[in-house]
């Protein structure tokens, strides 16, 4: 199979999480892009920035016309996390591969865990605290920077559990944290965007596009706790796989 056929396959699952999910799609797209189309850990963590923004900025445009993103919330979010996403992004070429892979699974697998942990879902909105949602998003910036992902597998589950927001509100929300950080994350690795192999990121990043707006439909068909329970155990099982394979 040639390499942009996988792309176009690959691309088209990672854009069904990133649209049905709000999140998931840079967990996805690192791996793919390491194991599936020989990019080393540094170009595939800067390659995923780019599918994963242009990405979650079109799912974006989907959930806002439904109402399902809130803009205070989202932006205070991104706002937080723009300093330390830019600052790890610096950073995170200075790091060794197997470090990044290791770092990369960890936080996944945590994000995994803390989804599939019972917790009911809020009855009514819960005011959002300042302080809190800003320190939520200065970390997830950091991580951002440093790993190359977008942060929506950490935004879904920071926005429901710590800010108690529901499920397809914090789906739409983080798409918005996603895109900002993401952005941020790409202005300092601007250097290393021009060794990339865009024959095979355009397609790949098309094809997430037109996986999004299926990912959107998607959502609107299925119960938010069935989305939150998906999401986390195709975490899992990524950072299972990546785990095992950067010790082995």
């Amino acid at each position: 199979m040639s390499a942009v056929m996988v792309a176009l396959i690959a691309g088209a699952v990672i854009g069904l999480a990133l649209g049905a999910l709000g999140g998931g799609g840079s967990v996805l797209a690192v791996p793919a892009l390491i194991y599936l189309l020989g990019f080393t850990p540094v170009a595939a963590t800067t390659a995923s920035l780019v599918i994963v923004t242009v990405t979650s900025a079109t799912a974006l445009a989907a959930h806002a016309r439904d109402g399902h993103v809130r803009w205070g919330t989202g932006l205070l979010f991104a706002a937080a996390g723009v300093g330390p996403a830019m600052l790890g992004g610096a950073l995170a070429g200075r790091l060794p591969a197997a470090a990044l892979a290791v770092a990369f699974a960890v936080v996944a697998a945590v994000a995994a865990i803390r989804m599939l942990r019972p917790r009911p879902a809020p009855r009514t909105a819960v005011p959002v605290r300042p302080v809190r949602a800003a320190a939520a998003g200065a970390g997830l910036g950091a991580v951002t920077g440093v790993l190359g992902v977008g942060g929506g597998f950490l935004a879904v589950p920071a926005l429901v559990n710590v800010l108690g927001m529901r499920m397809r509100a914090a789906v739409g929300t983080s798409l918005l944290v996603i895109t900002v950080n993401s952005l941020a994350a790409l202005a300092m690795r601007a250097g290393t965007a021009s060794g990339l192999d865009w024959a095979v990121i355009g397609p790949f990043a098309g094809a997430a596009i037109l996986g999004a707006w299926d990912g959107k439909r998607l959502a609107a068909k299925l119960p938010g706790h069935t989305l939150q329970r998906v999401f986390a155990l195709v975490l899992l099982a990524v950072a299972g796989f990546m785990l095992v394979d950067a010790v082995a």
